[in-house]
């Protein structure tokens, strides 16, 4: 018999698969102290966690037979990864749980931000029988921008559909044959910023997301456009907003995310009549919360029974021998990934991971796994080496492993190609006795480069004078090259410049990079 632990008042609702699970006995505590939690975890296989319970490396320490932790929702903030990766301690969310809760909120807004309901509401109880302050809009034949279409943004997409809007949508990763099947017509996030008449984002917090709507976009946006944030607070520049409102392009917003939570007092949207808060309510309802629990049940069962599983968020247990072979090639596999992923345009249909020379004699799913990790991460929240897999597959991205026995002039190299309906790209690297990682090829162009820093990759017509316009451009701009190399096939022919840099180039400075004639494209890598 399996024990499982279930803490923080997961519903049993949620749980009943535990319960009815032959193999498994449900014990339910809630309030423990951490010390009350290493007193009685030894006795147990599984443990069930909301946010309240701390699960430290302490109480992994006491759980002698623990192999799972399960979190009923998506942040995992509360439990210790590293400490369970490295007790190989399986640790499992909730990813999908709240995707109805949160569509239907945003629908929700998007409703009452076309009829100013919560407006009307608060002077309607206060006396006042105002009719013609209230005049909303609807939504048929409205055009929504979703820039997001993962889980959450498809089931948007298809609702709005049902309503009668035209519906575009923006994501990385979403090609044009699914965004077919969705009805969905695809755009830029400007593109979209210029002829939506609502825009709802639904894309996770990155690098790469944060302040995607900020000044340049409402500078171009419809007159009158709506907002709609459910995501994540930081996707839209609030005061950039607050800015669009008070100047007449931006008609209203919804908002059920801030930038800080809760937000301060003076915060501009708790007084401006024209914007709609609510206090991160996406996933607070009675079905998202059981349906959580429902999902962490039923992957700590395939865990605890040794079948097949998807949301761990930390590293599964690997084979000594095969770790040891593999593990000098995570960073440059993941490193591979996220090099690459920069330098392609369009959402990614598949990626072909081929292995040569002596990695083809052990089991390489674990790089694989590292290497579409890097692929997805710059566009995706939450990529582990676990799940990558599984966020390629609901993307519809085609994985494909090859391996060969001959490697050429390397001991073992690892090449990855990233196609899109419109272009394919490839990277190869090794790892080089004293000189540790190395990116050897960059599409059909032999190169040297150590995967790291600062990387300027720049397609260009091979003529003299090129290098000299490329650096003074840069020096002149007070950007210092550390190392540049060229590769090329022929005299005169197309050809690749890598440059690594002290410090980022600025976005103007590679604007004006661009406007060199002899330059075809300009990207700037960064790890």
């Amino acid at each position: 018999m399996f024990k499982v632990l279930v803490m923080d008042g997961i519903s049993d609702m949620g749980i009943q698969l535990l319960y009815d699970a032959p193999d498994v006995e449900v014990e339910k505590k809630n309030g423990l102290s951490e010390d009350e939690l290493v007193a009685i975890i030894a006795d147990y296989d599984a443990l069930l966690v909301r946010s309240a319970t701390k699960v430290t490396d302490r109480v992994m320490a006491a759980g002698s037979r623990l192999k799972v932790v399960g979190r009923a929702g998506v942040g995992v903030d509360n439990i210790d990864l590293a400490a369970a990766t490295n007790r190989g301690i399986v640790v499992i969310n909730a990813p999908d749980g709240n995707t109805i809760a949160t569509c239907e909120l945003t629908f929700a807004m998007m409703m009452s931000l076309a009829r100013t309901i919560p407006q009307a509401y608060k002077k309607t109880i206060g006396g006042e029988w105002d009719r013609k302050t209230f005049v909303g809009v609807e939504l048929r034949n409205k055009v929504l921008g979703v820039l997001g279409m993962g889980r959450i943004g498809s089931e948007v997409a298809r609702r709005a559909k049902a309503f009668g809007m035209e519906v575009r949508g923006y994501d990385p990763f979403l090609t044009e044959d699914r965004a077919e099947k969705l009805g969905v017509k695809l755009g830029t996030v400007d593109e979209i910023c210029r002829v939506a008449d609502f825009i709802t984002v639904h894309t996770p917090l990155t690098s790469e997301t944060r302040h995607m709507i900020s000044g340049p976009q409402f500078e171009i946006m419809k007159k009158g456009a709506r907002i709609i944030n459910c995501a994540r607070g930081g996707i839209i520049d609030e005061m950039a907003l607050v800015e669009a409102i008070d100047q007449g392009i931006v008609a209203g917003a919804a908002f059920d995310v801030f930038e800080q939570e809760p937000p301060r007092a003076d915060h501009p949207f708790l007084n401006n009549p024209k914007i709609i808060v609510t206090p991160h309510l996406g996933a607070s309802t009675v079905e998202a919360q059981e349906n959580v629990a429902i999902d962490v049940s039923e992957e700590v069962l395939h865990i605890l029974r040794d079948e097949p599983f998807k949301n761990a968020v930390n590293m599964p247990q690997v084979p000594a021998n095969v770790l040891n072979t593999l593990q000098p090639y995570f960073g440059l596999g993941l490193k591979l990934g996220a090099l690459l992923g920069q330098t392609i345009d369009g959402a990614v249909s598949e990626i072909v991971v081929s292995y040569s020379g002596e990695l083809t004699g052990v089991d390489t799913a674990p790089l694989t796994r590292h290497i579409v990790k890097g692929v997805l991460e710059k566009q995706l929240e939450g990529v582990n080496i676990v799940n990558a897999m599984h966020l390629a597959k609901s993307r519809e991205i085609n994985i494909v492993v090859q391996q060969s026995t001959a490697a050429k002039t390397f001991t073992n190299l690892v090449s990855v190609t990233l196609k899109t309906k419109n272009e394919e790209r490839l990277m190869a690297g090794t790892l080089l006795s004293g000189y540790g990682e190395r990116i050897v090829q960059i599409d059909q162009y032999p190169v040297d480069i150590a995967p790291a820093g600062n990387l300027l990759l720049i397609s260009h017509t091979d003529k003299p004078g090129i290098i000299g316009k490329v650096g003074t451009l840069l020096g002149t701009n007070d950007v210092n090259i550390a190392t540049m190399q060229v590769g090329r096939k022929v005299i005169g022919g197309q050809a690749i410049m890598i440059l690594t840099t002290d410090k980022q180039t600025p976005t103007d400075v590679i604007a004006q990079l661009e406007q060199l004639p002899e330059l075809t494209k300009v990207r700037e890598l960064t790890l």
